[in-house]
């Protein structure tokens, strides 16, 4: 690539003189291979750099003036472009030219890499992001759907468990007043069979003493003489259940 600098060496105007010094020390500063192309003395040169400098960049008579810049037929801009790409440390953008290792826009190119391809990453990323189902395939689905009959049925067991923790409270709810009915018979029936014992007891406690009183009349009485009798017959008593086996009738006392 061939760096082409179109300049007037006779110019009368300071301005354009001061404008061609700036573009070409800059050049020589950065160490960038130029050629200088003077179209005052060449009238080739002054036709094909007014016929190459695209329409829309010329000014409004026309006629382009020096300062242009061209990268071999590629056109790069007049001084002015050339100003702005200085102040932004782009002249080798401007020129076409890829930036040397170490200078500001070479690191600035990097910087702006690593963002537009951190940027391609993260997008990139974000649309490679598949679901687990679709990397899965129908397998995850099919344990997803055996998970989900699983927790189906374990919602079914503990429904019909609570049904039946009910039923149960229910049915003991029912029975509690026929076990508290059998409790107090029973104890009624206790109450009653003790009762009767006791009567039992004292009916015999009260023939035992009888039988004994008996006793006493038939030891105390005359020979012959019968227990309370007129006619010498002897009473007769029936005695107890805890006489030690003697029982029927007690007779006259016999001497």
């Amino acid at each position: 690539m061939v760096i082409k600098v179109f300049l007037a060496s006779s110019s009368g105007s300071t301005a354009i003189k001061k404008k061609q010094q700036d573009v070409v020390g800059f050049l020589e500063a950065l160490k960038v291979d130029y050629t200088p192309l003077d179209i005052a003395c060449n009238e080739d040169n002054r036709m094909w750099m007014r016929q190459n400098v695209p329409e829309d960049k010329k000014p409004a008579n026309g006629i382009p003036l020096p300062p242009q810049i061209f990268n071999e037929e590629s056109y790069c801009g007049d001084y002015d472009t050339f100003f702005d790409a200085k102040e932004d440390n782009l002249v080798y953008t401007f020129l076409g030219l890829p930036p040397p290792p170490g200078s500001k826009e070479a690191e600035q190119a990097d910087k702006d890499n690593i963002v537009e391809n951190g940027t391609h990453a993260e997008e990139n990323l974000d649309d490679t992001i598949v679901p687990v189902e679709d990397r899965n395939g129908d397998s995850n689905k099919e344990v997803k759907q055996a998970t989900d009959e699983n927790e189906e049925g374990e919602g079914d067991e503990e429904e019909q468990e609570g049904a039946a923790k009910e039923e149960t409270a229910e049915s003991v709810g029912d029975e509690a007043p026929t076990v508290k009915e059998e409790e107090e018979a029973a104890v009624e029936e206790t109450d009653e069979e003790g009762q009767a014992e006791e009567e039992e007891e004292q009916e015999e406690e009260d023939l035992q003493s009888e039988e004994e009183e008996e006793l006493r009349q038939l030891e105390s009485a005359p020979c012959g003489q019968g227990l309370k009798s007129g006619g010498g017959r002897g009473r007769r008593r029936r005695v107890g259940r805890n006489t030690g086996g003697r029982g029927g009738v007690v007779e006259a006392k016999r001497c």
